[in-house]
């Protein structure tokens, strides 16, 4: 992308939900309205589905096992189902007592290395396990769900179109690595850097790849970094739904490129806990895919194109 392009954009980063977040849009000058259309649908997310605050539609949900609940909460669990199908289940919602057992029942920086063994562990309950009656969720006795594995996603496609469609212009929205992109692309596409981590101000040498979209969604998954120590072994926040077990893999980092951010997490997702059957499952499923292993050898999946030369090329 050439600097006079990259002068007429509008960038903001910031932090939600224990991650960084941006926004981007093609007009600088739509960019403080576009904030305001993306903080609409952070606010219902964050009220819908945050498992952490005790008053959102999710806790209150696990809580009792029954909710009449609103069209977003709705919504949310709509594309947690199609992403569960998507991916023959891998990607469940179900599984989040297993993550609770592990450890993970706060908020991730809040997570502490623990002499406790790990727990014997057994398959996730499944999308049967919820039931939805036109607004009334139900969920089988004790069993409690978590979207953060689709939430984040679907809030970035809602505000992302919808920022488009009204504006009119160019709009990135990256929530913690699940992008998405909509509306006209500036010239040459947007250039997204593929990294571990998702935090703002990333190191050159931290960004490993760059390639340039101008639709769709793309989202990375990783065995690496989301992990912990119970009783010097080794877990993350992957949960194999088939075992209830962290999953076991031979991929660091997967990125996923697709039409939309829910399918490209979900996918991720799945492809950490597909493990070499992945390069398989996501060619069946037309994705676009960067699959990372511990050796650091890289595997591309359905065209996704290799890196740019130093001179953007």
């Amino acid at each position: 992308m050439s600097d006079s392009s990259l002068s007429s954009l509008g960038i903001e980063h910031f932090s939600i939900w224990g991650t960084s977040a941006a926004i981007a849009t093609s007009d600088s000058t739509a960019l403080p309205r576009a904030r305001q259309l993306l903080d609409v649908v952070l606010e219902a997310t964050s009220k819908s589905a945050s498992r952490f605050d005790t008053n959102s539609e999710i806790s209150q949900l696990n809580a009792a096992g029954t909710l009449s609940a609103s069209p977003w909460f709705l919504e949310l669990l709509v594309q947690a189902r199609h992403g569960y199908e998507l991916t023959d289940g891998l990607c469940d919602p179900t599984v989040l007592g297993a993550l609770v057992a592990l450890g993970y029942d706060r908020d991730f920086d809040a997570i502490v290395a623990t002499d406790d063994a790990a727990p014997a562990t057994m398959p996730a309950p499944g999308w049967s396990a919820i039931g939805i009656d036109d607004h009334l969720v139900t969920l089988a006795e004790g069993v409690t769900i978590d979207l953060g594995a689709s939430a984040k996603a679907v809030a970035a496609d809602a505000s992302a179109t919808a920022i488009a469609a009204e504006l009119g212009c160019g709009v990135l929205v990256d929530l913690g690595g699940d992008l998405r992109i909509a509306g006209p692309a500036p010239a040459g596409g947007w250039p997204i850097g593929i990294a571990a981590s998702a935090k703002h101000g990333l190191a050159a040498a931290e960004i490993t790849e760059i390639v340039s979209l101008s639709m769709g969604g793309v989202a990375s998954s990783s065995s690496m970094v989301r992990s912990w120590q119970r009783s010097g072994q080794r877990v993350h926040h992957i949960i194999d739904p088939r075992t209830g077990a962290s999953a076991l893999t031979p991929w660091t980092l997967v990125s996923v490129v697709a039409p939309t951010t829910l399918e490209a997490n979900a996918l991720s997702t799945a492809a950490i806990i597909w493990g070499e059957d992945a390069i398989f499952e996501l060619a069946q499923r037309s994705a676009q895919a960067r699959l990372v292993r511990h050796d650091g050898s890289i595997e591309r999946v359905g065209g996704w194109a290799e890196p740019r030369g130093d001179d953007g090329s």
